[in-house]
């Protein structure tokens, strides 16, 4: 997954639209797949994490692999593997599907978070102000309101509120007052309409970004609740995985990553209790994750190939065999029909 980036040399269209998996290797490698594993791919975009964790499993491992993309979940039926099974549905509902498949734990979650290059480089998409295309930006393009939809109807404080808090744009207000406006001419329903409008408002330009980039990834993040399926997310995660199972997240913005990070951190440090409570260490539970490592960033030689891993992270974490741990599981690899 990525964040909006300028096209890679060549045009928009050839090598740039094609999807790069970032940090490919690293993030497998982190997983630390066994060959008789169990292992979710919450995001499979285009499948390149997915690939390569099969190509590390052995005939009884299993993969199991979510997307609430249409056109996501259309592009991994075309594996046919055994080992893999698609569902087409947020990373929220992961219990839900574990649950529904007869999987009772698994060794390891990948999360690619952000939208994927596809996403971006599918003008029909609406997700990028490199297309003048239909505003939409939904990731499940079957459900929901479109981008256009909410900006056409939402209040002008709502709409300052989401460009200030998912796009930390310093010019939030004034954005928010020029859409207001140029929707009382004529609503506002393509991604170029709004990017040239946003650059009216913005009245300063980041160096090698466009003027329109905070507001398009407030307006996204917004539209497909993405914040809010990261935090129902990352619990369920570790009450999935097994103890000594992976828990891998790759982020590609600041709000992402911090909430990836208070997250693992607070699960890593268990129980907290005041200091003027008698109780001793050992009494206390642990926590159910321990960190591994610091965060990792792509390397020159990754950015150099795909200028859209420069603002990605990778955050792991290992589950403990702490208490919370709810019970002993069964050894039972689950089912799933074919």
């Amino acid at each position: 997954m990525s964040e909006e980036q300028p096209p890679q040399s060549g045009g928009e269209h050839g090598e740039a639209a094609k999807h790069v998996s970032v940090l490919l290797q690293g993030a497998v490698d982190a997983l630390n797949v066994r060959p008789d594993g169990i292992y979710v791919d919450a995001t499979f975009g285009r499948g390149g994490h997915s690939r390569e964790i099969l190509a590390r499993l052995g005939p009884t491992g299993r993969l199991i692999a979510l997307d609430r993309d249409p056109q996501a979940v259309a592009a991994a039926a075309e594996m046919k593997d055994g080992r893999l099974k698609v569902v087409h549905a947020a990373f929220s509902a992961l219990a839900e599907v574990l649950r529904d498949l007869q999987v009772d734990s698994v060794d390891g979650v990948l999360f690619d978070l952000g939208v994927s290059s596809p996403q971006l480089d599918e003008a029909e998409r609406g997700f990028s102000f490199r297309f003048d295309a239909p505003l939409d930006m939904r990731m499940d393009t079957s459900s929901g309101l479109t981008a256009a939809d909410w900006l056409n109807q939402a209040e002008e404080k709502e709409i300052a509120q989401v460009v200030w808090n998912y796009g930390e744009e310093r010019f939030a207000r004034q954005v928010a007052r020029a859409l207001v406006a140029a929707r009382a001419l004529t609503p506002i329903t393509t991604t170029r309409q709004l990017a040239s409008i946003v650059a009216t408002a913005v009245r300063t330009r980041e160096r090698g970004q466009d003027p329109a980039t905070r507001t398009f990834q407030a307006v996204r993040i917004f539209i497909n609740r993405e914040l809010e399926e990261i935090e129902a997310a990352l619990p369920r995660a570790v009450a999935a995985l097994k103890p000594g199972g992976r828990l891998v997240v790759i982020s590609f913005h600041s709000l992402e990553d911090r909430m990836t990070k208070r997250f693992m951190r607070s699960e890593a440090e268990g129980e907290r209790v005041p200091p003027e409570i008698p109780v001793t260490a050992d009494a206390l539970r642990g926590g159910r994750l321990q960190l591994v490592g610091r965060a990792i960033k792509p390397d020159y030689f990754e950015c150099s190939a795909n200028p859209r891993a420069r603002s990605a992270t990778m955050r792991v974490a290992e589950r403990t065999h702490e208490a919370g741990w709810e019970q002993e599981k069964s050894g039972k690899q689950g089912k799933w029909s074919s």
